[in-house]
């Protein structure tokens, strides 16, 4: 069956990066998944958490959060409530670990980057374009504190880059990159991250209705997979600008 938006089944929806989109971040980038957009910033900061003084090792972190019109009906800000969602800390979380897995905390020394990554508007996906998103903007901002001298010039913190993809089933068959329609409806929502050479960061995956055997599993692998292969040769395109 066609595709809400006539995509093949392993197709990506369109992906556009806007790289510094503020000016005041040491790296930004809106990143367009289709329908979906989200805006990372990386801020760079010399020096790191408390628990991490003197060990010669730097942080990486990530704050996720959603505006309130970016989706078809308002939400309360979450700073209104006093309280983070469930939802968002678990995302906030995601970001962070995916990141760090690409990154060598050595080589950035005693210096501390968050990446906020805020939501415009939802199409499904979000987590997965905060992720491909916040690596650009997160080589930016190590480009620019190489640039001011807070890194050796020498020192390599980035190992790896990092993608994520969403992919499901979808009337009995592997799909990929899920819009909000497609994500609502599927059999199996699963989420993917893998680093530039294909090793896996982290998989997430549940069956919302049958369960998946593994046949199924192996090919939403593969799937999720050749995606972020995809999603990895356009970010080299647009940190080559």
């Amino acid at each position: 069956m066609s595709r809400a938006d006539g995509r093949a089944n392993d197709q990506l929806r369109t992906v556009k990066f806007t790289r510094n989109w503020l000016n005041n971040a040491e790296g930004s980038v809106l990143v367009e998944f289709g329908n979906t957009r989200v805006l990372c910033v990386a801020s760079f900061t010399p020096g790191v958490p408390r628990w991490l003084v003197g060990k010669g090792e730097g942080w990486v972190t990530s704050e996720y959060a959603m505006l309130p019109r970016a989706t078809h009906t308002r939400s309360d800000r979450e700073s209104v409530k006093g309280k983070l969602g469930g939802r968002t800390q678990e995302i906030s979380r995601l970001v962070g670990r995916s990141l760090r897995g690409v990154v060598d905390m050595k080589a950035l020394g005693e210096n501390t980057i968050v990446i906020d990554c805020d939501v415009l508007q939802a199409d499904g996906g979000t987590r997965t374009a905060a992720i491909t998103g916040a690596y650009v903007a997160l080589q930016d901002a190590i480009s620019w504190a190489k640039e001011k001298g807070h890194i050796a010039k020498g020192a390599n913190p980035l190992k790896q880059s990092v993608a994520a993809v969403s992919v499901g089933i979808i009337n009995g068959s592997a799909t990929l990159d899920l819009c909000y329609e497609e994500d609502v409806s599927a059999g199996t929502d699963m989420n993917i991250v893998c680093t530039g050479d294909g090793d896996f960061i982290e998989v997430q995956g549940t069956a919302e209705g049958e369960p998946f055997d593994r046949a199924l599993l192996n090919q939403l692998l593969d799937l999720g997979a050749a995606g972020c292969a995809q999603l990895t040769k356009l970010q080299v395109a647009a940190l080559a600008k």
